[in-house]
């Protein structure tokens, strides 16, 4: 990666649009990005790194107040309440997709087991005389 990247070079590494990134930004999900002379917003590879983390909170369903408290404290540092806050808020949310995915994994079951049915009777259709 380059040393800075431009909002719509951040856009397209993250998958995210310029528009989001701004959102983000004000909204305190991510922290102030340095800007050049013109004012133009450079990302830097950390930036990206805590954008990218951010998704994978987000897309396993982490609420964005939830987000938005792990960014406060992560802005206060690596300090025992800020990392141990940090620390429970990720073991609660693992634990809540370990029950999700448990619940999506009988789901399955249940389909393979009526895909197996389904393709029984198939079977018996195609084996009885027309």
């Amino acid at each position: 990666m380059t040393t800075s990247l431009t909002i719509q070079q951040a856009a397209a590494a993250t998958g995210l649009p310029v528009h989001t990134l701004r959102y983000y930004e004000r909204i305190g999900l991510i922290d102030a990005v340095p800007r050049q002379d013109n004012s133009h917003r450079r990302y830097r590879e950390e930036d990206i790194l805590w954008i990218e983390f951010l998704l994978k909170m987000r897309s396993t369903g982490l609420p964005v107040k939830q987000m938005l408290r792990y960014a406060e404290l992560r802005r206060l540092g690596n300090h025992q309440e800020s990392v141990s806050e940090r620390k429970a808020m990720l073991e609660q949310h693992t634990l809540s997709l370990e029950v999700r995915l448990a619940e999506l994994q009988g789901n399955l079951h249940v389909m393979y087991k009526k895909i197996a049915m389904y393709a029984a009777m198939e079977a018996d259709f195609k084996s009885q005389p027309e």
